[in-house]
């Protein structure tokens, strides 16, 4: 074959090249399929654009400075006096100062609004929360080495497969076993941490069916690598089908069959029981899954309490955790201008 054929291998190749360059572009978290994952991907397009702004001028300016002032260029202004230019200093200082302005505000708005333990204010850009709608709770567990999840509302457990329905709010419930993890699938939202003896909240949607890839991004011993689980959106009617079967086969997890599935294994393929013990996670949390275990209390997250208890006595939940109208004025330890200062409790009898 003659080599300016426009079948030869070298212009076959040219040619893949720009489907090769498109492929790289999709990522997981370039690609979301959730509403949180999209803002947090906006996020990272908005910041690289800021800094962009600062990057791009710097170095076009180098290349224009060189060429310029080359020494072959005698046209060129020399001036060995100059020391300082008031306009010039103007622009050095105001438009770094601006995109830093720009990103200091970026980020504290976009921390505030993602928090994780926050539940979300929409479904996506399009449809708005049903504010009546309750989430689906998911009980995650980590363990050496693979990903335990509980419904605690279906009754059904499974081990590296967990089940979303579409367009609907999830709330996750997050502990650990033994070392300490990262939950993180990226097309659905950001990385929260699972520790012992801890428990973590995140708030989330999925709003694409589809198959997706889930991992622990914190490395915790030898079967790290091969800590993933699968996820997988479907439609509610798909869900409920889901549950169904799992419900009919395999069998319960019960104290006994936790103990043994929390022994180290690696590699795990998925696993499915048909029930769980109502109080296995906050077991697992308190650390007193072993039959005559005291539980201790472990660390709260901001609820104050693992999941369906309430928080300690004297400790109200962080309005964080409520929706616009369940929240309410309290009492603070500054009072308003113009109102009466709060006379300060006794701390010990007087003398």
């Amino acid at each position: 074959m003659r080599e300016d054929s426009p079948l030869s291998p070298a212009r076959r190749l040219l040619a893949l090249l720009p489907l090769f360059a498109l492929a790289a572009c999709d990522r997981a978290v370039l690609n979301p399929a959730g509403d949180i994952a999209l803002q947090q991907r906006d996020i990272i397009y908005i910041s690289t654009a800021l800094m962009l702004l600062i990057i791009v001028p710097v170095l076009a300016l180098i290349v224009v400075f060189a060429w310029r002032y080359r020494e072959s260029n005698k046209d060129a202004t020399y001036d060995p006096h100059f020391d300082h230019s008031t306009a010039l200093e103007l622009v050095i200082w105001s438009a770094p100062l601006l995109i830093i302005i720009c990103l200091g505000a970026l980020t504290w708005w976009s921390t505030h609004l993602l928090d994780p333990f926050r539940p979300i204010n929409r479904i996506s850009a399009e449809k708005a929360i049903d504010p009546k709608a309750k989430p689906l709770v998911i009980q995650v567990v980590s363990l050496d080495w693979k990903w335990l999840f509980i419904y605690p509302e279906q009754g059904v457990a499974t081990v590296n497969e967990l089940v979303l329905p579409i367009d609907r709010q999830v709330r996750f419930d997050l502990t650990s076993t033994n070392m300490m993890n990262t939950f993180y699938a990226p097309t659905l939202a950001g990385m929260i941490y699972t520790m012992p003896g801890m428990r973590s909240t995140m708030h989330a949607v999925l709003n694409k069916p589809g198959q997706y890839d889930g991992m622990s991004a914190n490395y915790s011993g030898a079967g790290f690598s091969d800590m993933h689980f699968k996820l997988y959106g479907v439609a509610q009617g798909g869900f409920d089908n889901w549950v169904a079967r799992v419900k009919a086969s395999g069998p319960a997890l019960d104290t006994a069959r936790f103990l043994e599935l929390e022994k180290p294994t690696e590699r795990v393929p998925a696993m499915y029981f048909s029930g769980a013990e109502p109080d296995l996670f906050d077991r697992i949390f308190k650390r007193c899954v072993k039959p005559g275990t005291p539980c201790g209390t472990g660390m709260h997250g901001m609820q104050g309490g693992s999941h369906g208890t309430a928080p300690e006595k004297g400790k109200p939940e962080g309005a964080l955790m409520k929706q616009g109208e369940e929240k309410d004025t309290g009492e603070s330890l500054t009072p308003p201008p113009g109102a009466q200062p709060r006379p300060a409790p006794h701390s010990h009898q007087e003398r």
